[in-house]
């Protein structure tokens, strides 16, 4: 299991929170129960909070690290957080809005796992998502590149795969079962401060389970090659190391 490191991945917080606080705008409704899958460190919880005073939220997450720092920092009696899997896990009963940032692109067959959960939101119900779909761009695709050379390729085969998924597919998705649905998709140019900053951001999300693949003196060694790709593919700026972001939305309500 490749562990998440919260400190990591809340450096890049503002960036990262961005497109959930979008998605979350775009949602219709009073939903007096929430799910947010994939919540990661509950540091959105805090979003949803703000537009929904009085729901019940329930944050789900597969790392142990990030559902520890979730509980220590949210103490709101009405919030709560499990320990789960999301391609098994499923709410008790009914929910007024089940959303997700950035979690599905790491869920084996993730449109049978989002019609399995859309099946327990509540009539006149949302389901909502953010998934990144950047694999082409640089960060990505020279992860993938350096992964499948000699030394590290024998390691690291099926862990860097492309996991983006086209807008299309789930504007298919929720039409088919027959839900009102709004898709879209946007790419940010984020303007990163300091020194490798494009290295730093994808090893809090991306790079992280070829990293835990790799041992110690091989890490190195892929770390080094893999910085030197990315600064020539990223040249910092004056005012920073832009980075080009490509992210999908689905909003869908379910109408019956």
């Amino acid at each position: 299991m490749t562990n998440w490191d919260p400190h990591r991945y809340l450096r890049y917080a503002d960036e990262r929170s961005r497109p959930f606080v979008e998605l979350v705008a775009r949602i219709e409704g009073e939903p007096r129960s929430i799910v947010d899958l994939g919540c990661g460190p509950g540091h959105l919880s805090a979003v949803l909070r703000a537009r929904w005073p009085e729901a019940t939220i329930v944050g789900v997450d597969s790392s142990p690290e990030m559902i520890e720092r979730a509980r220590a920092d949210d103490t709101d009696a009405r919030t709560s957080y499990e320990l789960a899997d999301v391609a098994t896990w499923q709410p008790d009963g009914p929910v007024d809005l089940i959303v997700s940032n950035a979690l599905f692109q790491w869920v084996p067959d993730q449109l049978t796992v989002i019609e399995r959960l859309a099946a327990h939101v509540a009539p006149g119900g949302t389901f909502a998502l953010q998934t990144p779909n950047n694999y082409g761009g640089p960060s990505h695709r020279l992860l993938s590149e350096i992964a499948s050379q000699p030394p590290y390729r024998d390691l690291t085969e099926g862990l860097h795969d492309d996991r983006g998924t086209p807008p299309a597919a789930y504007l298919d998705l929720f039409s088919r079962l027959g839900w009102a649905t709004d898709v879209w998709e946007t790419t940010y140019l984020h303007v990163l401060p300091g020194e490798d900053p494009v290295l730093d951001w994808i090893f809090g999300t991306g790079a992280r389970p070829v990293l835990a693949a790799l041992p110690d003196p091989l890490r190195e060694a892929f770390v080094e090659e893999y910085r030197a790709a990315l600064r020539a593919a990223y040249p910092a700026q004056p005012w920073g190391t832009v980075m080009p972001f490509a992210r999908v939305f689905a909003a869908a309500r379910r109408t019956d």
